[in-house]
């Protein structure tokens, strides 16, 4: 197999690329900056300028699977101009990646698979979503995935398999929102957000990274969730990360109100409530190496 990845210096691309290059597949990547060419071993670079429309096809030659995981983080300030960015950096690129494999003279590719978010369902303290359920927009997160994932479809015709994963909180010990609330709980400060009872549907970077390629392996089509078979509560998270750190979480919650002054409209984001399904990922055939919240938390800080 050879794979095509943006989004490759990410969290999820990163750790995508190197287990693809453990398992002895070609890896091509995709950077706008021209001195990352060669920065990762074993794996080739070609460069591409999404605001501009620019793009090296030579990155396609050869590649029968796409892994497209571009996407600016979404947790910085959400002012004008990093709410562009935030759209930009996932509709643009899509939009540049239809371009090239049109212009590319190959045909279709036999995968493309895209990322995307379970910020597309709304909050909900009682419902459990699946890849069926009905999407309501009422929020930013949502405006954001459902264009994402409106611009992503349009690859479809492009490959003989298309697939869009739904991932959940990705649980790393080196980046995304774990490390932000290990910090507070590792200074014996760690307190759950508004009522803590909100639904946090999650996945283990591992887990993520093998079912991507198993998915690529397997020729996947669909929609999925990826998220582990059991989500847990906010108050529950925060508790299991001070088990893992080995520090007590003894202060109360920290209340809604003054999270929504703190964060604004970004207070969804930990605020936010979705009990999403793996069943059918699961029905697929994936076994979750860490499908307990407890599992998944060892491994990243006591590497048990």
């Amino acid at each position: 197999m050879k794979l095509l990845v943006t989004g490759a210096t990410g969290l999820i691309g990163s750790s995508v690329v190197e287990q693809a290059l453990k398992n002895n597949m070609e890896v091509h990547y995709l950077t706008t900056q021209k001195n990352k060419l060669n920065t990762i071993s074993g794996a080739k670079g070609f460069y591409w300028h999404p605001k501009n429309q620019e793009i090296d096809l030579k990155c396609l030659v050869g590649v029968d699977t796409i892994i497209h995981l571009a996407g600016a983080s979404i947790s910085k300030p959400w002012t004008s101009k990093n709410k562009r960015e935030i759209f930009d950096s996932r509709l643009v690129t899509t939009k540049l990646l239809k371009k090239a494999i049109e212009e590319s003279g190959n045909g279709k590719v036999k995968n493309i698979i895209c990322a995307s978010a379970i910020g597309i369902y709304s909050n909900s303290d009682e419902q459990i979503f699946s890849e069926d359920s009905e999407i309501v927009q009422d929020n930013f997160l949502q405006e954001i995935v459902i264009a994402w994932e409106k611009e992503s479809q349009k690859l479809s015709y492009l490959a003989t398999n298309f697939s869009i994963f739904r991932i959940g909180l990705v649980l790393a010990g080196h980046g995304g929102l774990l490390t932000k609330l290990a910090l507070p709980v590792k200074l014996m400060a760690g307190a759950a957000f508004g009522t803590g009872k909100q639904w946090q549907s999650w996945i283990h970077l591992s887990d993520l990274t093998r079912l991507l390629l198993i998915s690529a392996k397997n020729s996947w089509k669909g929609i999925y969730n990826a998220v582990s078979p059991n989500p847990v509560s906010q108050r529950t998270l925060i508790e299991e990360l001070g088990r893992a750190l080995g520090r007590p979480v003894f202060l109360p919650n920290i209340p809604s109100f003054l999270i929504k002054i703190f964060l604004g409209k970004r207070s969804i984001l930990v605020l936010g409530n979705q009990n999403v399904s793996s069943n059918l990922i699961v029905k697929k055939g994936f076994t979750f190496e860490f499908a307990t919240i407890a599992s998944a938390l060892s491994q990243i800080y006591n590497k048990k």
